[in-house]
């Protein structure tokens, strides 16, 4: 994808944003002042319902991220991560519930409230873990203010603690449990006189068992914090307070040390209807783990015909127990997501020492993407095992796989959080070569002017019959439209603006990418279209005039591999441009268009390509395009398709022939899988060794069954390192990657794009710190994070990609400013040597040890909030890399896995050597940075 998102912003954004997990849960953390002080009020918007809506959840109405109203305020706790665009809204963006941002903007400042007005702006954020989101129509509903502020993390999770009384006979009820809720856990009772009590989780550890000091006062007083003392620190004495009636008990914690403190008030927390929990001992304690062959064999993603056992464990108590398989639907950009042909299988149960075993054996016949869970009969209520709540990036379905949750059964089956399972054809190989490449990643127009005589000529060229810009200093940044971008022209039309970048400045620069390491060249779109990133094709047939010819594209090709690289081109099978040869709606081409001179042509050759609305009188509303009228969205016809992939002069054989290896296809989502099925088939029969590379954002193993794609940009991983190397906890970060090893095919798996920076979204540096303004301290900062984040790319499976210039420090935010000039040091540009040196060295210990090309890996061996440590393996070869977001050093010490402690390590950083010691591994992994052994 390509163009501003603001112009794409129904269409295009339902897959481009951050991720993640999101509970619909009230909380309790005080709210803004001006709501806290100002009376209640009726929900101004009656039953409907309002909806934080993000790229996240596909600027959809997600139940998951709906509000919940609380006398003057609508309340919401989620739980994301990095800089993400959204609005507030109903169902239905209705006129009088759709807020976005007003007149000062859309960009909320922690803690800050921000005025909203009705159809504003898109909003942004930088979250950073689990946030409280307060809408407040205490003054206003209609220029309501928002407020978005951090939650405290829950320092007692997974545990449950619930009153125990003399109330209650001291064994609490499933009513007597407090919920935790952002910033401390919560209870109403009605209860009169005085009563003791503790507070406890019955199956819990010491840590969760909280009563008074043993010698000291036992007292509690209304609205008067209390310090709770934990069995863990020694004895505990019960607890007594004089009930009114109804209360509110609040559990937080408080100071460095995170001391419980209890407060008990009138009751001022309103529960909004946060799902009942199970408090159940013996449902509690179930475990399932995806990722353990104790509980499921074989791991990860099976072939076609095999048989996987899976298998619960539980204390006694457990009535039955079965295993539930259904086949997953997902279509378009997770537009449909289902579950058909439910198959129960009943599981078997044998004694485990002084657990249970539930067993049951499924075979899967034909490949797809399933889904599973497991139902459970408990002391007479009915039960679900199912995926944990986690949140993965871009991904609308919830959970990481491994230790999942039980919950009460649902009475709506969407309701379920399932399992996921892949099933791929024996026969699905991807290109051997493909696990060895190290990408360079080309937006051509920015990269290097090497033919001024075929710069595009304002009042010459054109985008959409409009005229173009042309920037005579290399080194200007792109133009936003309008005044702001410092253009002296008033144009306000994106993707018009051009440098004049070509195929001839990326042959005249082999040798500096030669010298730089990598050996594939992924190139954004060539062929001849109106604007500068050419997604919008005019003609697949053509270079276009500004980059070369196609003459270009054979000596580029040619020049490649004599240097041992290989190119891979990108196109869009999904749409045209409005001004092409094919729908020529300006008639700037000789013939006729479908949609030739505006008008709909039912004798063009090319008129079943596109769909068409002839009783429709706007021209803009004529036909189906995609994410505007500038794209006309393709139909998959016969004749399409013959043109595209079926015949011998074909658009894909064409450029294959070129000597091209492979192909990137935009948007793949958007279209059919039958589609990519016939298309893959194709292009294997015409070249087998080609890659086929889909542009997909979230969860991509529909795309890996053997049928369609071999492996995708992986903007899993781009989230899930950025987030890790801006200093995120690593353990949430790193579940992302956890689910896509266990979901996907090793073989697409060990050849994902593993990429940081794209034209799509913002550059590494600026989602790190380095903004264009930035003081030189944070640029420091923010270029040693960016180390982190490349050496960790450099030395994971996969096929890392580098996007131009930031091997010497380019930043920019989103589009277009993602899409600057390399700052060649020819044309004026100062770009940064020493990054440059960084890159090239962590590069170079990729391509020089084949384990961290083609090494093995498995779960990490230690994960915490900022250390990551990897064990992989080849041909006896073995690799220990470690991993530290923090700012300082950290010493760590790892058990290692068999076969990984009984020979010498060296450092392939520094040099130094490393022994084990009895199967362990002591390393001090440096601030910002990491650690790379490999044995000897």
């Amino acid at each position: 994808m390509r163009r501003s998102r603001r112009a794409l912003l129904a269409a295009v954004t339902a897959v481009f944003a951050l991720v993640f997990s999101s509970a619909a849960m009230f909380s309790s953390a005080a709210p803004p002042a001006a709501a806290a002080e100002a009376p209640c009020v009726d929900n101004p918007f009656g039953s409907r319902p309002l909806y934080l809506k993000g790229g996240f959840n596909g600027w959809s109405a997600s139940p998951d991220y709906q509000f919940a109203y609380n006398c003057n305020r609508f309340e919401l706790t989620v739980n994301l991560s990095g800089s993400s665009d959204f609005k507030v809204a109903d169902a239905g963006w209705s006129a009088d519930a759709d807020f976005g941002g007003g007149a000062g903007g859309g960009r909320v400042q922690p803690g800050v409230p921000l005025r909203l007005a009705l159809r504003g702006s898109n909003l942004t954020y930088t979250f950073s873990g689990v946030h409280k989101v307060v809408l407040d129509v205490s003054t206003s509903k209609t220029t309501p203010t928002l407020t978005i502020s951090s939650c405290a993390q829950n320092p007692l999770d997974p545990a449950l603690i619930g009153l125990s009384g003399d109330f209650n006979g001291y064994a609490p009820r499933p009513a007597d449990f407090f919920q935790y809720s952002c910033d401390g856990y919560y209870l109403n009772v009605d209860l009169q006189g005085t009563h003791e009590f503790t507070i406890l989780d019955p199956i819990g550890p010491a840590t969760t068992r909280l009563g008074a000091p043993a010698s000291g006062n036992d007292v509690v007083t209304a609205n008067q914090p209390f310090p709770l003392a934990s069995e863990a620190d020694g004895a505990i004495a019960r607890l007594r307070f004089d009930f009114t009636g109804e209360h509110t008990l609040r559990v937080s914690f408080e100071g460095a040390d995170q001391h419980p403190i209890l407060t008990i008030t009138p009751k001022t927390w309103v529960n909004p209807g946060l799902p009942a929990q199970v408090t159940d001992s013996v449902a509690r304690q179930v475990k399932y783990d995806s990722r353990d062959t104790a509980f499921k064999t074989p791991y990860g993603a099976m072939t076609t015909g095999q048989k996987a056992r899976f298998s619960l464990t539980a204390p006694p108590g457990v009535t039955s127990a079965a295993l539930v398989v259904e086949t997953r639907r997902l279509e378009g950009n997770q537009d449909v997501i289902e579950y058909l042909d439910p198959v129960t299988v009943p599981m078997k149960r044998t004694k485990d020492g002084d657990r249970e075993q539930w067993s049951a054996s499924y075979r899967f016949a034909a490949k797809s993407v399933y889904g599973y869970h497991f139902e459970l009969s408990i002391g007479g209520r009915q039960y679900v095992y199912e995926n944990n709540d986690d949140s993965i990036y871009w991904t609308t379905e919830r959970g990481s796989f491994g230790v999942g949750q039980i919950a009460f059964a649902p009475s709506d089956p969407k309701q379920l959080r399932r399992y996921r399972q892949t099933v791929y054809d024996p026969r699905f190989t991807v290109p051997d070569w493909a696990q060895d490449a190290v990408y360079y990643y080309i937006f051509p127009e920015r990269f290097r002017n090497g033919d001024t005589s075929n710069d595009p000529q304002p009042g010459g060229a054109t985008y959409l019959d409009g005229p173009i810009e042309f920037h005579t200093n290399w080194l200007d940044k792109p133009y936003v439209p309008g005044n702001a971008d410092g253009s002296t022209t008033d144009d306000n039309t994106y993707n018009n603006d051009f440098f004049g970048g070509d195929l001839a400045g990326i042959i005249e620069k082999l040798d500096y990418l030669k010298t730089l390491g990598v050996n594939t060249l992924y190139i954004n779109p060539i062929f001849e279209a109106g604007s500068n990133h050419k997604y919008d094709t005019a003609d697949y047939l053509k270079v276009d005039d500004s980059f070369g010819t196609n003459e270009d594209v054979s000596r580029l090709t040619k020049e490649a591999k004599a240097r041992g690289m290989r190119v891979i081109l990108d196109t869009s099978l999904n749409h045209t441009g409005s001004d092409s040869v094919y729908f020529d709606r300006y008639a700037n081409f000789p013939g006729t268009g479908a949609f030739e001179n505006s008008k709909i042509q039912p004798d063009s050759p090319y008129a079943d390509w596109y769909t068409f609305f002839p009783d429709r009188t706007n021209p803009d509303n004529q036909y189906s395009g995609w994410g505007g009228p500038s794209l006309p969205e393709l139909t998959e016809s016969d004749a399409f398709k013959d043109f595209a992939f079926r015949k011998p002069d074909s658009v894909m054989n064409t450029w294959l022939d070129h000597g091209t290896a492979g192909w990137r296809m935009d948007v793949a989502p958007w279209v059919s899988d039958q589609f990519w099925r016939e298309w893959r088939t194709a292009i294997k029969a015409h070249r087998p060794d080609a890659l086929t590379v889909a542009e997909t954002w979230f969860d991509s193993s529909k795309y890996f069954l053997g049928d369609e794609f071999d492996t995708t940009m992986n903007y899993i991983f781009r989230n899930a390192v950025i987030d890790y190397a801006s200093g995120r906890n690593a353990k949430q970060a790193y579940q992302s990657i956890e689910l896509i090893r266990e979901a996907y095919p090793p073989q697409a798996f060990y050849a994902l794009m593993n990429l940081l920076s794209t034209h799509d979204v913002a550059r590494t540096l600026n989602e790190l710190g380095d903004t264009g303004t930035s003081t030189p301290t944070q640029v420091e900062q923010a270029k040693a994070r960016f180390r982190l984040a490349v050496l960790f790319q450099m030395t994971f499976p996969g096929a890392p990609a580098v996007y131009y210039g930031d091997e010497v420090g380019v930043t920019g935010g989103a589009d277009p400013l993602n899409r600057a000039t390399y700052p060649w040091a020819d044309q004026g540009g100062k770009p940064d040597t020493a990054l440059l040196a960084d890159f090239q060295k962590m590069i170079g210990l990729r391509n020089q040890n084949e384990v961290l090309k083609r090494g093995s890996i498995d779960a990490p061996v230690q994960l915490d909030e900022n250390i990551i440590v990897l064990t992989r393996k080849y041909q006896g070869v073995r690799a220990v890399t470690a991993f530290n977001n923090s700012t300082s050093p950290r010493e760590v010490t790892v058990e290692l896995p068999v076969g990984y402690g009984d020979k010498p390590y060296t450092d392939a950083m520094t040099g130094r050597a490393v022994q084990p010691v009895k199967g362990q591994l002591t390393l001090t992994v440096p601030a910002l940075s990491g650690s790379v052994l490999i044995t000897k």
